[in-house]
């Protein structure tokens, strides 16, 4: 799959997740500043979660964000907390869109959703940046760290969102979701190399260091869009997944990258980086080192393991949405095909783990 191809425009809204669009138009009418109709929708092609639409008016355009209709996991689609963040972010001067407003009465649309405005400028579904000169792709990496350190600086309490999460054994309680996630999804079925690896995380958990940022959950290039010439990153889009809890958690995540094979997922292992002008990824942590204040990030290979295996477990969540029909995205079959090679990448990076 080409993911640029795959994920890029809009498509024709499947019947399952249309909504009455006059009843939309009504409550934007008396929400939303500004709004004046007529409105055509549109839905995104990418996102495998939370169903993205593209509101089109005369005067603006709008992005829509709602719960997928049918039976979801606890915890899950959780629109009111990325409404909540983004809100809190925007006021701290982090890029993220401005969120107009969230509605959670399910007798609007169906299911709660948010409002924000759209942001003009490129998203890149592709994390060896193609298409570029090796300046300019050095350029859009160091956007990147710069952006998640800048993320990783706020202080939580100071911007309102000193209850947004527990800062005290974050990875164990990660560790303990995603297994119990994964194993109760069970229209998803199991997978052995999935098993190992939760058991291995939890006879390996590091010491508790209790820090506690802003942890955005899915950092990765195409979850940002770039300013439309420039190499800075306009906005930080999908905050499903966000909480408080540990940074370096968070950036492993991002670091992940450098491990997953494009073939796989948002990766560029096992491509020439020198040849490309992309940092090592010695120097890509370097780099955010330094703008943290950091001499080293602890239990790194401990983190990359766990965040292999929650990035799996969120497949196997895109498999268990096939199975009960409420997939949002188009190529969730295709996603879904790649859960067992995910899942013994993972395993591969336990059995080798330096910890």
């Amino acid at each position: 799959m080409d993911r640029t191809e795959a994920n890029s425009g809009t498509r024709d809204i499947p019947e399952h997740l249309r909504f009455d669009e006059d009843a939309l138009a009504a409550w934007m009418a008396e929400h939303v500043a500004g709004f004046a109709g007529p409105i055509s929708v549109s839905q995104f092609a990418g996102g495998q979660s939370n169903p993205t639409y593209r509101l089109t008016t005369p005067g603006a355009n709008y992005v829509l964000r709602r719960k997928p209709p049918g039976k979801l996991l606890k915890g899950a689609h959780a629109v009111e907390r990325e409404a909540r963040v983004m809100q809190a972010l925007g006021l701290a001067r982090f890029p993220v869109p401005r969120v107009h407003a969230l509605c959670e009465d399910e007798t609007v649309l169906g299911t709660p959703f948010f409002v924000m405005d759209m942001v003009d400028g490129r998203i890149i579904w592709d994390a060896a940046f193609p298409g570029m000169n090796n300046a300019e792709r050095a350029a859009h990496f160091d956007a990147m760290n710069a952006t998640i350190a800048a993320l990783h600086s706020l202080d939580p309490v100071a911007i309102g969102l000193g209850d947004y999460g527990r800062a005290a054994g974050f990875v164990e309680r990660q560790v303990g979701r995603w297994s119990k996630q994964y194993e109760g999804d069970v229209e998803a079925g199991r997978v052995p190399a999935m098993d190992w690896v939760a058991e291995w995380l939890k006879q390996h958990l590091p010491a508790d260091r209790g820090e506690s940022r802003v942890f955005h959950g899915d950092f990765r290039c195409d979850n940002m869009i770039f300013d439309p010439a420039r190499p800075e990153v306009a906005a930080v889009l999908d905050w499903e997944l966000s909480t408080l809890g540990d940074p370096v958690a968070d950036f492993a995540y991002h670091l992940m990258m450098y491990r997953m094979p494009a073939k796989l997922f948002t990766g560029i292992a096992g491509i020439d980086l020198a040849a490309l002008g992309i940092p090592s990824e010695a120097d890509y942590v370097a780099a955010y080192c330094a703008r943290t204040g950091r001499d080293h990030l602890p239990d790194l290979d401990y983190l990359m393991v766990f965040v292999m295996f929650r990035i799996a477990a969120i497949v196997h969540g895109i498999k268990g949405r096939l199975a009960r029909g409420t997939a949002s995205s188009a190529h969730a079959a295709e996603m879904a095909g790649r859960l067992e090679p995910m899942a013994e990448l993972a395993w591969d990076m336990a059995q080798g783990a330096r910890i």
